[in-house]
């Protein structure tokens, strides 16, 4: 397929295209580089460009002959979602629309959405299935079930085709060492964690030590970005035009904050100091996926379960990167 990779030089979307390109997909890369990286996009071709344009949108549609797009074009951190929704609501929403009218406009009927576990906010249930209730408790959530909603009504009204797959926590690296996870400012724990290994942070903060697990600290479904990247493919294949597939993807195992902090220190043989701070607002004490339904419907099980080989990876990844992909 010639497939268009909206996002593509940011973190999922730099592995997908890898990956794409390995399954012997052709690959058209959309991205504005606001927080992408050109260095990331090791295969394909890049058009330096914003999906808010959508006359750009459809001029990429129509030259590549593209099959299907696969969307990673978000504005993903949740706090900064509650100080500036107006952000939120133009990147995610507005902009999403443009891309799927510009998609209406050219005949292209195959879409990959890059959802979230957010959809649900705090969940009464875990293991989360998708039958749990979408009841977001930020902007960042509700933008991204407001275009569940619409691809709902998309694939009813004109037909399009879709897979939106949520994610829970994606980490790690790709294992030959090439690409890696760098955002600015860092928000993933991992990455923070291997930043002081790296000398770069003082310290790790633990947001509140007294939610109801094990060890007081939150517990979350670390899945590898590799995994995330293969379930997208086998999603690709399975879309038909109208109908709609929507998936949890995680692996099923929940891992506490200091738990992570404990593998990074084996994995770094550094100490790495931490600091407990008090509970952040929003924090659902256990987010963890109940990951069946895709199983069942892809024939997908994430090949890196590990907790261990996920930070490994992008321990291998940050040490040969340590300024991520800045060259000083």
């Amino acid at each position: 397929m010639n497939v268009l990779v909206v996002g593509g030089a940011g973190y999922i979307g730099s592995h997908m295209v890898q990956l794409l390109v390995q399954h012997g997909h052709s690959v058209v890369v959309l991205d504005n580089l606001s927080t992408g990286y050109k260095p990331s996009v090791t295969a394909g071709k890049l058009i330096v460009g914003d999906i808010k344009d959508q006359l750009l949108t459809e001029s990429i549609l129509r030259e590549n002959a593209i099959d299907a797009v696969m969307h990673f074009a978000a504005c993903a951190l949740v706090g900064e979602s509650v100080i500036d929704p107006a952000k939120y609501y133009q990147n995610n929403i507005v902009a999403t629309l443009n891309l799927l009218d510009a998609m209406r406009n050219c005949q292209v009927n195959k879409f990959v959405f890059s959802s979230t576990c957010a959809t649900y906010g705090i969940p009464k249930i875990v293991p989360i299935t998708e039958q749990e209730k979408q009841v977001p408790v930020n902007p960042y959530g509700f933008t991204k079930l407001a275009i569940e909603n619409a691809l709902r009504d998309y694939a009813k009204a004109y037909g399009i085709g879709y897979a939106a797959l949520r994610y829970f926590n994606a980490a790690g690296a790709a294992l030959d060492g090439s690409i890696g996870e760098d955002h600015n400012p860092e928000s993933h724990l991992i990455p923070i964690v291997l930043q002081v290994a790296l000398g770069q942070r003082e310290t790790v903060s633990i947001f509140g030590d007294d939610y109801p697990t094990a060890d007081g600290t939150c517990i979350r479904d670390y899945i590898h970005v590799q995994d995330l990247g293969l379930a997208h493919l086998a999603a690709l294949e399975r879309i038909e035009n109208g109908c709609g597939i929507e998936l949890n993807l995680g692996t099923g195992t929940g891992h506490s904050v200091r738990e992570v902090i404990d593998v990074c220190r084996e994995v770094t043989g550094h100490a790495i100091p931490e600091v407990m701070g008090k509970r952040r607002e929003g924090d659902p004490p256990e987010l963890v996926a109940d990951a069946s339904l895709a199983q069942a419907v892809l024939g997908w099980d994430p090949t890196i379960p590990g907790l261990k080989q996920i930070v490994e990876s992008a321990w291998n990844w940050h040490r040969q990167n340590p300024f991520g992909y800045a060259k000083s």
